[in-house]
């Protein structure tokens, strides 16, 4: 069940931040939904104490991490402090959309809209070009700016054509960011309250799909040792892996019906014990449940975790054997 209430989310923070004590590697991301969590359950001082840590740690995306933080400290007071660092991100032009979406709709939930719209532009202009292509998150970029400029009641231009014709939501974009649409919430037609629900619920759908960075469709492998481990303390688990040849074979041959099917973006992400351990914990359900693998694997590829899918010919074999892969599992049947 998903977190609800202020104590859930409370509950799910301190069990991201304990995860993370286990699993230092993997602190950056466990930390940063930590965060989310205690913002959620309005413990903002102390999500602004978690974005510190992560900052004084070096971190993977430091400008995502000071881009969220000003987003927090703005909502508890630290105005001042949320806008030097918004300034600071600006000057950094990061070439991660994420940043930048974070900041420009701060600007824009504080009313101010000409600031927002300078943040988009400007991240459109360093994030597009003729010559590369639009991703979800640059896509993203593109209909929050569009949603700005309806809000300033500036006139469509290119972009805003571009997003026009990204969107694939049953309600025009145009619609979805009327500024006269909040009239429509103080109507005493029902018809016109069921009709803006229903305007909302599409604009919420088209929101989770632009933020919803996409990762690989992926196959669980695991390692000969830590398979080994896998199958000493979860013996049930035999009946998914016979022999770690079996094992081998299987992920190539879903990989290459998965491809032939036409499915693109494909990965292999490799397990371990403790890892799968602390996932199954983080569950409520026992590691020896084979319905858990595959969630596992997609937890893994959405953390960031896989490795694209096939390798090179001339590259090493996923399988860590130390041949090429045309030479061990890319060998074409004949």
């Amino acid at each position: 069940m998903r977190p609800d209430t202020p104590a859930e989310h409370t509950a799910e923070a301190e069990r991201l931040i304990r995860t993370a004590t286990r699993y230092p590697e993997d602190q950056e991301p466990l930390l940063l939904q930590a965060a989310a969590h205690l913002e959620l359950a309005d413990a903002r001082e102390r999500a602004s104490a978690l974005y510190d840590q992560l900052l004084s740690a070096s971190p993977a995306n430091p400008h995502l991490i000071k881009a969220l933080q000003a987003a927090n400290l703005w909502e508890y007071g630290h105005e001042a402090e949320a806008r030097a660092l918004i300034s600071g991100i600006r000057a950094a032009a990061p070439t991660d959309p994420a940043p930048w979406e974070v900041i420009a709709e701060a600007l824009e939930s504080h009313d101010e809209l000409e600031a927002s719209h300078e943040c988009f532009t400007e991240a459109a202009t360093l994030l597009t070009s003729e010559d590369t292509p639009l991703t979800h998150a640059t896509t993203a970029l593109l209909t929050g700016r569009h949603r700005v400029r309806r809000l300033l009641g500036l006139p469509h231009d290119d972009w805003d054509m571009v997003a026009d014709t990204r969107h694939t939501g049953p309600i025009p974009l145009d619609e979805l960011h009327d500024p006269k649409r909040i009239w429509a919430l103080g109507s005493d037609d029902p018809a016109e309250l069921r009709a803006e629900i229903a305007r909302l619920r599409a604009e919420l759908g088209d929101r989770r799909a632009a933020l919803s960075r996409p990762f690989p469709v992926a196959i669980l492998h695991w390692p000969a040792r830590e398979l080994s481990e896998l199958l000493t303390s979860y013996p049930t688990l035999a009946t998914e892996y016979p022999t770690r040849e079996a094992h081998l074979t299987a992920v190539e041959s879903s990989l290459r019906a998965l491809s032939a099917s036409g499915t693109t973006n494909l990965g292999i992400v490799t397990g371990s014990v403790p890892s799968y351990e602390a996932f199954a914990a983080s569950e409520k359900t026992s590691p020896a449940s084979p319905a858990l693998l595959p969630e596992y694997a997609t937890t893994l590829a959405a953390r960031g975790k896989a490795t694209p899918w096939p390798p090179t010919p001339t590259a090493p074999c996923w399988c860590t054997s130390g041949k090429p892969y045309a030479e061990c599992h890319g060998i074409i049947d004949a």
